[in-house]
């Protein structure tokens, strides 16, 4: 296993259209890091930048602390699994893992020994003179990802690997895939754009954004202390309230005069700003001294466990995360309470945070 850097990296085409606009990250050595941000942003194409699939415009990409910007594919010792399985219809499991190493001229009883011990490690042993067409989607991808085991390559990439399969199996290849980072503490970059998926997988996650890198850090950091409301508004399911406000006096006018209380840290800002709240710091006020809020329930979506209460507070609509015993009906005043502590700030204009 290896560490990625990428120091200034930029692409570009026809030297005009930049997709790609300067980003530098260290991946390191035995992490898991994942590209995460909507269509379009450049993930992707980064990671195929890594594997040399596609050329760099600026910077440079580095793999156990190598310049590998003119190396081939073949000569960064990387093994890549992609959305579509790419599995050779007429081979056996088995000869769809060994067929690189064979490419090799690794020696059969070596292929045979990898092959098995993927396999176990997979659950796939049992199945492997079965040929593709007779597998499930989840199958199928744990031979594309045995066939990367396999390798014994430096740096594992995945491009977006479990778009093809129904939420269950998602669920339970999402779950595979961190149990196999743990088994072989290897270095991974993993590309998607379901951040629930980047949020359970990632020891960092790098959000992207048009091409930006907007943030990169922990899951706890991207969540809990967002650099930018892009961020804000991506991560969370559902994501982070946001909503106008004009900052005087140690509190923030909502609209409707109602005005939000700032903790310490951020009440010295003024004017204009844009506020963030996560659904769970948003709740039914109790009668322990909280600062109360007027709000009125606009919609209900239960979800058995919790319901999703979207409420009008001023000017501001804010989903609320409540008990799944909530059912007050649509137009029911309430009062409710806004954790102070948990609010978040941002620039309107630049959208950075404000702290």
């Amino acid at each position: 296993m290896a560490a990625v850097e990428l120091r200034r990296v930029e692409k570009s085409y026809d030297g005009r259209h930049t997709v790609i606009h300067g980003i530098d990250l260290e991946v390191r050595q035995g992490e898991f890091v994942v590209f995460v941000g909507p269509s379009g942003c450049g993930k992707s194409t980064l990671l195929r930048m890594i594997a040399g699939l596609e050329s760099i415009s600026g910077g440079e990409v580095r793999i156990g602390g190598e310049v590998v910007n003119d190396k081939p594919p073949r000569s960064r010792d990387i093994a890549m699994v992609f959305q579509d399985y790419a599995l050779y219809p007429h081979k056996t499991l088995y000869d769809n893992m060994a067929f690189g190493l064979r490419l090799r001229k690794t020696p059969e009883a070596e292929i045979e020994r990898r092959v098995m011990d993927a396999a176990r490690l997979l659950r796939i042993d049992q199945m492997l003179e079965r040929r593709p067409a007779a597998l499930s989607g989840g199958q199928r991808q744990r031979v594309a990802i045995g066939r990367a085991i396999v390798r014994q390559p430096e740096v594992f990439l995945f491009d977006e690997p479990l778009s093809n399969l129904d939420a269950q199996l998602r669920h339970e290849m999402r779950a595979e895939i961190k149990l196999l980072h743990q088994r072989l503490n290897a270095t991974m970059i993993y590309v998607t754009h379901d951040q629930v998926e980047a949020m359970t997988l990632a020891d960092r996650i790098a959000v992207l954004s048009a091409g930006h890198k907007m943030q990169y850090d922990t899951p706890d950091a991207i969540y809990n202390r967002p650099a930018a409301m892009f961020v804000a508004g991506f991560t969370g399911a559902p994501p982070m309230n946001l909503f106008d406000g004009t900052v005087a006096d140690g509190a923030a006018d909502v609209g409707d005069g109602v005005r939000m209380p700032l903790p310490a840290r951020l009440a010295q800002r003024g004017g204009v700003v844009k506020l963030g709240v996560r659904p769970e710091n948003v709740r039914l006020a109790r009668q322990d001294g909280d600062m109360t809020l007027p709000a009125r329930v606009s919609l209900l979506e239960p979800l058995g466990a919790e319901t999703l209460v979207t409420l009008k507070v001023g000017g501001a609509a804010l989903i609320a995360r409540l008990a799944a015993s909530f059912r007050e009906a649509p137009g029911t005043p309430l009062a409710v309470h806004v954790n102070p502590a948990h609010l978040h700030l941002f620039d309107p204009q630049s959208g950075a945070a404000l702290a």
